[in-house]
């Protein structure tokens, strides 16, 4: 179970690293949902409450809520800014706060692909997050990582997803 609640954890990190801003077509600035699906998230029910809360309390510390989780999908709202949207990289700030790093970027028309590179106490390893803007108002990727968190061996993915909700924000947090 130790090991589900760390996985759990990074992949929710992996699910923030996802949502790419390619830009042959732009992103549309405003709200967007997000979400993140992978067998590991299937189990998260299995969980106890107490445990949810110390991922939750764990997420926080890095910089972000925790995403709603259900039926195997872990979907968050989050504001994207017209600087944020025009920008050829995803926001990364987050993968700082965590010990990682998006390297490589790169953009080709409107797929994205970035190499995940984590080196801290929590967090270290590797993964790749991959997506393609397929209209201005959605995108879908995938997300893996191979490493170790809190010491625990982790080799996990997840398949993303992204679709643009409204022109303001009220509801959701800027990622940067």
């Amino acid at each position: 179970m130790r090991k589900l609640s760390l996985s759990l954890s990074l992949l929710m990190a992996l699910h923030m690293g996802a949502h790419a801003q390619e830009n042959k077509t732009q992103m549309k600035p405003g709200l967007w949902e997000m979400s993140a699906s992978s067998e590991l998230l299937n189990l998260v029910e299995q969980i106890p409450p107490n445990q949810m809360q110390n991922l939750s309390n764990l997420a926080k510390q890095y910089g972000f809520d925790m995403p709603k989780i259900q039926n195997g999908a872990a979907t968050s709202k989050v504001c994207i800014t017209p600087e944020m949207a025009a920008q050829n990289i995803p926001p990364s700030a987050y993968h700082r706060q965590s010990g990682c790093e998006a390297r490589n970027a790169s953009r080709v028309d409107n797929r994205y692909s970035a190499d995940l590179v984590c080196n801290s106490d929590q967090v270290n390893g590797q993964g790749k997050a991959e997506a393609t803007l397929n209209t201005p108002e959605s995108f879908s990727g995938k997300t893996s990582f191979k490493g170790t968190v809190r010491g625990v061996a982790v080799d996990e993915s997840a398949n993303t997803s992204g679709r643009w909700l409204a022109a303001t924000c009220t509801a959701g947090k800027t990622v940067n």
